[in-house]
């Protein structure tokens, strides 16, 4: 998937390019595989002025020696400026918990459910049978008689019960998780749009949708 956008060129005479905060996350946590570090120095810090890979190799830089092993690659240095500002996301924008959703939801290139499709009426539960295969589990409700010319016909009445999936209470709660994770990527957007230290990429103001399921209902109309 490409992120890439208009060359932005900035007073320090660097070239970047513009991105949305959605494409951002993604590129960081999908394509460099930035990971999220509570602990780290850079996310312990106050704003998004600071980073916990960067600022390690410069430390290893300083004292003159690096660590032998495994020839793991760090991630861009930019991708963990990212990291570190989801990491510090106030509390008021869900805090922790989700920073955690938002890096595997970029790492999976995915938003949040919303149910667009409604609740779908379905069976209550299902049985195989073996020549007919997979059923749906019906009831019995009582005897039914139809007099004919001859003789009375007995024939049993069934119904099957029905649910309804995902329920309202359901579907209520996960947009209220969309809003909070919309709310959350407008805080980051905001704050790396403002935050000059992204050597490679500019943020511009596109967002994601902010609720998708009126758009959903305004198409059908």
């Amino acid at each position: 998937m490409s992120v890439q956008g208009a060359v932005v060129p900035d007073g320090r005479g660097r070239v970047r390019r513009e991105i949305s905060i959605q494409r951002l996350l993604e590129w960081a946590f999908a394509d460099e595989c930035a990971q999220i570090d509570f602990e780290d120095a850079g996310t312990l810090a106050q704003g998004y002025g600071h980073v916990g890979n960067a600022y390690r190799m410069a430390q290893r830089g300083v004292l003159g020696c690096r660590i032998d092993g495994g020839g793991v690659s760090y991630p861009d240095p930019d991708a963990d400026l990212v990291a570190s500002a989801v990491a510090t996301l106030p509390e008021g924008c869900g805090g922790r918990r989700m920073a955690v959703w938002i890096a595997e939801l970029s790492r999976a290139r995915m938003v949040p459910d919303v149910y667009l499709g409604g609740p779908r009426c379905i069976p209550v539960g299902w049985h195989q049978k073996r020549f007919e295969g997979r059923k749906a589990t019906t009831e019995h409700v009582c005897w039914m008689s139809e007099i004919g010319p001859r003789k009375v016909k007995r024939f049993e009445s069934r119904v099957c019960p029905v649910t309804y999936h995902p329920s309202l209470g359901m579907i209520a709660a996960a947009r209220r998780d969309y809003l909070q994770w919309w709310s959350a990527l407008l805080e980051l957007r905001v704050n790396l749009g403002n935050y000059a230290g992204l050597s490679r990429w500019a943020v511009n103001e596109e967002m994601p949708v902010q609720q998708p399921w009126k758009a959903a209902s305004a198409k059908k109309c």
